[in-house]
């Protein structure tokens, strides 16, 4: 039970998750929680912070309450998919300078869905173009909060 509790991914990423957690908290709380127009620039990295470490504590806590029960074989192919997801969001945050926000966006929203959901390509591609219009209404139009403009001016 020993060894098994040691080499858990499960415990040690709930330990990190919860050290990130209390940063994020400790930062947060030197800058301004509420201000005269409402919520400061701390507010939200605080409870950010308290939702990181709480969650991060119960995944810890059930593993330890689970014990060793489920093994220590490892899924490579789930490991990979979530590795691929990773790389796709690396490669999508690289494509925001030469091809803007929108459309980075929406080719790693197409990614998501079509390769680790395994939906098909017209599902894909409607989310995807759903979900970066709604983030270019929201974000550029509606809030006039400007998002990374490509070379294709959007």
């Amino acid at each position: 039970m020993e060894d098994a509790t040691r080499k858990s991914g499960d415990l040690w990423s709930g330990v990190a998750l919860a050290a990130l957690g209390l940063y994020i908290i400790i930062q947060a709380g030197q800058w301004e929680y509420l201000g005269p127009e409402g919520p400061g620039a701390g507010f939200f990295p605080l409870w950010y912070g308290v939702a990181i470490l709480a969650l991060s504590v119960l995944l810890v806590v059930s593993h330890l309450k689970r014990g060793s029960a489920r093994g220590d074989a490892t899924d490579w192919n789930k490991l990979g998919r979530a590795l691929s997801t990773w790389l796709a969001l690396a490669v999508s945050v690289a494509l925001f300078k030469p091809l803007g926000f929108v459309i980075s966006f929406a080719l790693l929203t197409y990614c998501i869905v079509a390769v680790m959901y395994r939906r098909p390509l017209a599902t894909a591609a409607l989310t995807a173009v759903a979900s970066a219009a709604g983030f270019y209404l929201v974000f550029d139009r509606a809030l006039g909060v400007p998002l990374p403009v490509g070379v294709l001016g959007f």
